[in-house]
Order: structure tokens, then C-alpha cells, then sequence
């Protein structure tokens, strides 16, 4: 179709983390329909987690425009701007807070965009919850048939209504099979920022790792940072595997790498990790993929969600040389299309299908669309909803509460400098004053 032709989508995202403006932007562009262009803008919730510039360059993802914003200047912002789709990638609170914020905001107004939110990967921990706050939204998306199962029997149990719940698959899979060994061959260990969150464990992968790295010199062993020293990504790290490594003599075949997953997975043999996304990511290439087992498979870890997968293992059987074939039936359960077509037939692209489609219908639904309605309200979650949108600096009505940052103006260029001195003192309390705090308290 000639571009002239073609119709431009304008889509919002809200993200709070490098991870979730990753999965937020991909997501818009997946659901979009094929014969449309799409304008993209994408708004940063200031925060903890607010990414750098060197994340986003890492993330890939590209927008028409990107501000970072607070969660009043954002629904100002939403007040006056039109949008056909907007995206909530954010933690299960923003995105109830957001709801309520745009309720408010949007009232009287039948022509709103259509509110998708879901998320980033594997769903391991507080389902109800993060379910139950995620309830409002248009279209709650499912990563895999498994959890569109789960996630409709949550909202169902609680007699909320469970149709904006819509299957779809990982938005950033992709990337070519894997077809054979590579020179060197390559084992990756994908980090994660709060699994495992000892000291205790994360010194004892670190050295595993660097045993396998002696064990095998004809091998490369890298190990895939999320983030550096002082950036957040979705979960806090405190003791960042950068630090813990510089006490040790690691051999010249064990690096430490930064970048695209993607990037990475291309040179990747064998996939190791303890519970990160990283896998589906690897499953779906095809590459030889390792859960590990050493600590324990334990919902703490999140590894208890590969169970039946086929993909667990320990770093001794490693050493050794095995590498897991995963089931076929688990692996199409969770949405992965190994190879580019899952067990059950259709391909990868198709996965977003069923959400084009009910986007379509929602845009086109005679008199627009009605007023979001959040399972929790102050009449069923009176003790719940109010401290969730106070941490947005939002009154139980959605409406900014009185002395909230930004409600009235635009930042002015000495409070975007304060904000910025007072995320990067509040990084620098998580990561190094707070440990040490905690670690006194233990004498």
C-alpha cells in the first residue's frame, strides 16, 4: 500500500523502566494494524527507575518523541492530547493510579483512546494482585495461553469482568534460529537485578561461572549485565555483579557485557540463568537453554515457573557438558514459538492478531468508548485503592492532591535540575547506604 495511502495510529506510552518502555514501545508497534503507519510518543514516569540515556540507547527502541514526566504532568498532558491507543507499562500500582487519573480526566468524553496495559515477562509472584490492579484497562494482555487461563480466572473469581483479558506472546522475540555451535563457543548467564538478592548467592554464581570459564578455556563465558553501577532497571540491584567481581581473578575467557539481548543471543550457545525473561527470549531461537537449580527451585527465585519445561539444570551437570532439551507442549504454553512457528500452528506475528482485532472494534464502537471502571474503587477497596494513588500524588478521586509536584505549571529548568540531584541522591541511598544500614543491623 502506497504510504500516502496508508493511515497514521498516534499511540502514548507510560513506562517507569528501561524494561518497560522496551516492552511498552514493541508492544504498540506489534498491536498496530499492518496498513497503518504509527506515531509514536513516549513519556518516562520520574521515578527510582527512571531510565538513563545509555539504557534507552541500549533498549533499540526508537519514538516520534520522549519526555520524562511525572504522573500529574502526564494526565495533564492526556487532558489535551488525542491518541487512538495509549500503553501502561508500568508496576501494577502505577497502572491502577493511572486509571483512576484518566477516568477523571477523560469524564464526559466518548472519543478516549484505547488503554492496553499487561506485562514485561514471566508472571511469577502476586498474581491476584497485580492482576486486580491492572483491572480497568481495555485490553489486559497475556503473554502466553497459560496466563490468559490464569488471568481470567482471577478476575472471574472475584466477579470482575474478565474480557479485556487478550492472549499475544512476548513482544520482542525474534532474531534468527540458532543453527549450530559458534568459534568460540559462547555460554551467557543473563543477570537479574533482585534474583537472587544475597550476597551469599550472587558471590557463589559469580563463581561458578568463573569455574566453568577455567573449566572450558576453549569457551567464552559471559556474563549479561542489565544495567551499571548507579542506573535502575525494574527491580533494585544492591549488589551489582561489577563489584562483587572485583574482588576475584577471573581468566581472560570470562567478560562482562552490556547491550541488546538480541545482540547477544546471536553468539549465544547456551543460555543460562536463574529465572530472567532472557530464557523465553533463548527458547524461542531455539538456543540450548539452562534454568538453574543450584540455589533451590523455590518461588522466590522464580525458577519454580520452569518446572516441567525441561530447561532445569545445575552448574555441575553444566560443567560436564549437558545441555536440556525443553518440552514442546511447556514451551507453546508460555507463547513461545520456537522456531518461529508454535506446536499448535500460525506464526509469531499472528500471536498479536486477537489484540489488532479487538482494538479495532473498540476504536470503532458506535458513540466511543465508555469510562474505564477499575475493579478497585474507594467503596471495594476503601483501606487498599487511596494509599496506591497517594503515591502518585492522586486523591481517592483520581484528582491531584493539594501540593502535588507539577499539577498547576510546567517544570521550570531549576526543578528539572533538583530532580535530577534528588533521583541520583536517592540511587546512591539505595546502593550504598541502605546495605550498609542493613548489614549493622545484623551484628
Amino acid at each position: 500500500m502506497p504510504a500516502s495511502a496508508k493511515k497514521t495510529r498516534r499511540v502514548a506510552v507510560l513506562a517507569d523502566s528501561d524494561t518497560r518502555w522496551k516492552w511498552g514501545a514493541l508492544t504498540a508497534n506489534r498491536i498496530a494494524p499492518e496498513d497503518s503507519d504509527i506515531r509514536l510518543d513516549g513519556y518516562l514516569l520520574r521515578g527510582r527507575a527512571t531510565p538513563t540515556a545509555r539504557q534507552l540507547q541500549e533498549v533499540g527502541v526508537h519514538a516520534d518523541s520522549l519526555n520524562e514526566v511525572t504522573a500529574v504532568e502526564f494526565l495533564r498532558t492526556m487532558a489535551k492530547e488525542q491518541y487512538d491507543v495509549l500503553v501502561l507499562a508500568l508496576v501494577g500500582g502505577g497502572v491502577q493510579a493511572m486509571l483512576h487519573g484518566l477516568k477523571r480526566v477523560w469524564e464526559g468524553r466518548s472519543d478516549r483512546p484505547v488503554v492496553v496495559t499487561g506485562y514485561v515477562g514471566v508472571v511469577y509472584e502476586k498474581l491476584a494482585d497485580g492482576l486486580l490492579l491492572r483491572h480497568g484497562a481495555d485490553l489486559v494482555l497475556a503473554n502466553s495461553r497459560q496466563d490468559a487461563e490464569r488471568f481470567r480466572a482471577v478476575y472471574e473469581g472475584v466477579g470482575a469482568d474478565a474480557s479485556s483479558v487478550t492472549e499475544v506472546a512476548l513482544p520482542f522475540l525474534g532474531g534468527e534460529p540458532y543453527t549450530g555451535e559458534h568459534d568460540p563457543y559462547t555460554v551467557v548467564f543473563a543477570a537479574q537485578p533482585s534474583v537472587p538478592d544475597s550476597r551469599k548467592d550472587r558471590t557463589y554464581l559469580l563463581n561458578r561461572l568463573i569455574q566453568h570459564a577455567r573449566k572450558h578455556p576453549e569457551r567464552e563465558v559471559l556474563l549479561k549485565l542489565r544495567s551499571k553501577p548507579g542506573e535502575h532497571t525494574t527491580h533494585i540491584e544492591e549488589l551489582p555483579y561489577q563489584k562483587l567481581v572485583q574482588r576475584l581473578e577471573p581468566p581472560a575467557n570470562f567478560k562482562l557485557v552490556y547491550g541488546n539481548m538480541g545482540e547477544v543471543l546471536d553468539r549465544t550457545d547456551l543460555m543460562v540463568t536463574i529465572s530472567s525473561t532472557a530464557a523465553l527470549e533463548s527458547l524461542h531461537r531455539r538456543i540450548p537453554t539452562v534454568v538453574l537449580t543450584d540455589l533451590g527451585v523455590r518461588e522466590v527465585l522464580g525458577n519454580h515457573h520452569f518446572v516441567g519445561s525441561g530447561c532445569l539444570a545445575s552448574w555441575d551437570q553444566l560443567d560436564e557438558g549437558h545441555r536440556p532439551t525443553p518440552d514442546e507442549e511447556w514451551v507453546s504454553r508460555q507463547g513461545v514459538c520456537a522456531g518461529g512457528t508454535p506446536s499448535g500452528g500460525g506464526s509469531y506475528e499472528a500471536a498479536f492478531d486477537p489484540a489488532r482485532e479487538r482494538i479495532a472494534k473498540l476504536l470503532g464502537r458506535p458513540g466511543g468508548l465508555p469510562a474505564l471502571t477499575p475493579y478497585y474503587t474507594p467503596a471495594t477497596a476503601p483501606g487498599y485503592l487511596p494509599g496506591i494513588l497517594a503515591r502518585h500524588h492522586l486523591g481517592p478521586d483520581g484528582s491531584p492532591l493539594p501540593g502535588a509536584p507539577a499539577h498547576d505549571r510546567e517544570p521550570g529548568p531549576v526543578r528539572q535540575i533538583v530532580r535530577r540531584a534528588a533521583r541520583g541522591a536517592y540511587r546512591h541511598g539505595v546502593q550504598r547506604v541502605a546495605p550498609v544500614i542493613r548489614r549493622m543491623g545484623e551484628l
